[in-house]
């Protein structure tokens, strides 16, 4: 009976893969590649020579007897297209089936890009959430970041390169003109860290046309927003234009209000008929 390993392998600069993982690239009976083409440059750059079998989102559930049968005739060693599988990446659905079978999983760790960019951020690292990749629909990832913006931990999201400019107007019209850390092509030859404002980011790869896969490193909310947001008053106008920027931005009508309610200190039905009123 072989064993799952799942191979982390480099996000870019090749010399961080790790001895380790080499070692079981070699030793496997057989690799399962989310981009069998990418592996095989991987493989050959260090002289391996290994059977490779497609595993990637579309034929993640159809693959896994596959694998499964393989696993009880040897070793089988998984890797994503780059960096750690089933972080964003297919793996979730292949180590249960293995474990419900009693095959031994084992990860070998390496190279991520949310750690990645998180300790290079500038921003707080002792506690954080990995969101994935952002909902690719407008209306759905302003919902969704909606869901995050009382959030105090920092936040890390992936986002392709020609979503980054739409997806950063969400971040701004749902968090507001927090901290960021915008990473781009980590460990390659143009690796870039902007680091600054939302509103600054915004501005910055307006002027600049963004390339590359980028990792978004976000503030959570601070104890200085939240009291900031309590300071300022809240008359009726306020009241008015932040309902209705919620509901524009995606959020339900209900949750809007019990969330004005919440930041301004008025009775929710006071909100509800100043905001509904008008």
């Amino acid at each position: 009976m072989g064993t799952l390993y799942l191979v982390a392998t480099p996000i870019g600069n090749l010399e961080d893969i790790t001895l380790r993982a080499l070692r079981v690239l070699k030793e496997a009976t057989l690799i399962a590649a989310e981009d069998t083409r990418a592996a095989r440059k991987l493989l050959s750059h260090f002289e391996i020579t290994k059977p490779i079998t497609s595993y990637f989102e579309h034929n993640k559930i159809a693959k896994l007897e596959t694998i499964l049968n393989a696993l009880a005739r040897g070793d089988v060693a998984v890797i994503s297209e780059a960096g750690t599988p089933g972080l964003s990446d297919p793996g979730y659905e292949l180590v249960r089936a293995a474990l419900a079978r009693d095959f031994r999983v084992v990860p070998i760790p390496g190279a991520n890009a949310l750690t990645t960019a998180l300790i290079a951020s500038g921003l707080p690292t002792d506690q954080f959430i990995f969101l994935g990749f952002l909902p690719r629909q407008k209306s759905a990832r302003r919902k969704f970041l909606q869901s995050v913006a009382d959030e105090p931990r920092t936040l890390i999201a992936y986002e392709a390169p020609h979503r980054v400019r739409t997806s950063l107007d969400d971040i701004a019209a749902a968090l507001g003109n927090r901290a960021i850390c915008v990473a781009r092509e980590l460990t390659k030859l143009y690796e870039e860290f902007f680091r600054g404002t939302i509103e600054q980011a915004r501005a910055h790869f307006a002027a600049h046309a963004p390339r590359g896969e980028f990792t978004f490193v976000i503030a959570g909310k601070t104890t200085d927003d939240r009291q900031q947001t309590t300071d300022q008053e809240w008359d009726g106008a306020r009241v008015i234009a932040a309902v209705r920027e919620l509901i524009a931005a995606g959020v339900a009508r209900t949750d809007a209000v019990k969330r004005v309610a919440r930041e301004s200190g008025r009775e929710r039905r006071e909100v509800y008929q100043l905001a509904m009123n008008k």
